[in-house]
């Protein structure tokens, strides 16, 4: 149904897979690199026709880290956790 490719890399002595054509298909491009617990999702987007008047390629950044994936889940260990006993 969808043309999904997969490459897998030994980097070090942990195994680096690439994978596209599973999610993020509306994108222009999109890559999912995973290596051990760790799995990041890169996509590009372009238009199909230049700008007039725009001698230069605009890129934008967008990052975004979930607090959940950060370890930062707000309010802490204790609502987290629940408070040891005495």
């Amino acid at each position: 149904m969808f043309n999904i490719d997969v490459e897998e890399i030994t980097w070090g002595s942990a195994t680096l897979r690439l994978e596209t054509g599973r999610v993020a298909r509306q994108a222009d491009g999109a890559v999912l690199a995973s290596m051990g617990e760790t799995t990041v999702l890169a996509t590009a987007v372009a238009e199909r026709s230049a700008k007039p008047g725009i001698d230069f390629f605009p890129l934008t950044v967008n990052y975004q880290e979930k607090t959940y994936a950060a370890g930062k889940i707000p309010g802490g260990y204790f609502k987290r956790e629940g408070r040891p006993t005495e």
